[in-house]
């Protein structure tokens, strides 16, 4: 192990305390937002595109939560903006089940989506700041785990919660989960650890890791960030379509406990996130991305023609594979390419991305299938990561040029130099 590493640890209480809120926070969204499509077309009679509207207008809320919270951090308490974020969110989950109108219930999903959007930035802003730069790949890695976990898990609960109890029980649950993010925050909170997270300074954070500090950098947009937030929108699509039409799409082609798909997701996600962070550190972005878009494209494809549960878990495996590995590698990229001053606007912009993903794909996907079919959707959404894997390899192939190039000219010129000293 190596000297920094051995002066900043990664699992600190810190880390460990907001990884396990950050899991609560998204199991909490994750249990529900899986049953809404299904539980708005019973309950209020509506159809795709319109039971879509509760998954996109609660991410385009998110998306703009975010950026007014990435401007208020320098001027408000994080802890002060957090827990009111999660006030919110607690609130108009309890509320959920008592909205008697389509409407009503959209205004609860945009209220959610502000005090998620809230939580979800301040999280793994204090998160980012914390964790060794030189580690930056393999923090991220197991911080996301915490996320990808409650993305793979929450679905499946609240399916089958849904199925076997109701919509009213799946949001006491949702709300208990929300709850107890409370004192999970207030158990790792002293006075040390709240300087740590808290009072770290950019200059400190330079110091820690061994590298040389440099002028403080403006807290603003980094144009680095456009290409992974694109690919991240195209991976978001795709599980925009798993979480509003898997169930209507078990449903279609008569495959019972379609929610197992989450579950075995899970299992491939919880072996590739720590090696994915691992690689990233070594080898870099395009290492992890072009294979494992692959593997998502790979599982699109094989969804789109199951009709039995064999078929499923294979796609559920291979999506897993991919997902567990692209999500964090992208957030990682976007942070290493910023300063510590950036990191609440990095992963602002990160998590924007995945929920207007999410948005954008719950309706087009929404629209596909009304016109078509489930099985023809996801073959659209292997399309998109299709698109992803030849951007990913394009790009990498421009900056190897790019990289290749600065190398020769550099090595031209000290042959000049040798070349006119000793003639």
């Amino acid at each position: 192990m190596q000297p920094e590493q051995q002066r900043t640890p990664l699992w600190t209480r810190p880390f460990i305390a907001l990884t396990i809120c950050f899991f609560l926070l998204f199991l909490s969204l994750q249990m529900l937002l899986s049953s809404f499509p299904a539980y708005v077309k019973a309950e209020f009679h509506t159809g795709n595109v319109q039971a879509s509207l509760v998954t996109s207008v609660f991410a385009l809320a998110a998306i703009l939560s975010r950026f007014a919270t990435a401007a208020l951090m320098p001027h408000i308490s994080r802890m002060k903006l957090l827990l009111a974020g999660l006030v919110i969110a607690a609130a108009t989950t309890a509320l959920y089940s008592l909205a008697g109108s389509f409407t009503t219930l959209l205004l609860l999903r945009i209220g959610y989506g502000i005090g998620f959007g809230m939580a979800s930035t301040i999280l793994p802003t204090l998160v980012s700041r914390i964790i060794p730069l030189r580690r930056m790949g393999e923090g991220i890695g197991y911080f996301g785990l915490s996320t990808s976990l409650a993305m793979s898990i929450g679905p499946s609960i609240g399916l089958n919660v849904m199925k076997q109890a109701g919509f009213m029980p799946l949001t006491m649950i949702g709300l208990i989960t929300s709850v107890v993010i409370f004192p999970v925050l207030w158990l790792s909170r002293s006075k040390q650890d709240q300087a740590a997270v808290e009072q770290m300074k950019p200059d400190a954070d330079s110091d820690q890791q061994g590298v040389q500090s440099k002028p403080a950098a403006k807290p603003g947009f980094n144009r680095k960030w456009l290409f992974p937030v694109l690919l991240n929108v195209f991976l978001s699509i795709t599980y925009s379509g798993l979480l509003s039409f898997l169930a209507l799409f078990g449903d279609y082609v008569h495959i019972e406990q379609v929610g197992l798909f989450f579950l075995f997701n899970a299992i491939t996600i919880i072996l590739v996130r720590p090696f994915s962070g691992r690689i990233f550190d070594r080898f870099g972005h395009a290492s992890v991305l072009i294979p494992a878009g692959l593997f998502v494209t790979a599982s699109m494809v094989v969804l789109s023609h199951a009709h039995a549960m064999p078929m499923l878990i294979v796609s559920a495996l291979l999506y897993g594979a991919g997902f567990g590995a692209i999500q964090p590698t992208i957030q990682a990229w976007m942070l290493r390419s910023s300063k510590p001053e950036q990191y609440g606007m990095a992963n602002s912009m990160f998590y924007n991305s995945t929920d207007f993903g999410v948005a954008v794909g719950a309706i087009l996907l929404g629209a596909i299938s009304s016109v078509t079919n489930y099985s023809v959707m996801y073959s659209y959404s292997a399309g998109v990561m299709a698109v992803f894997v030849i951007l990913g390899t394009l790009q990498y192939v421009i900056a190897t040029k790019r990289h290749f190039r600065v190398l020769t000219v550099v090595k031209n010129y000290t042959v000049m130099l040798w070349w006119n000293k000793n003639r």
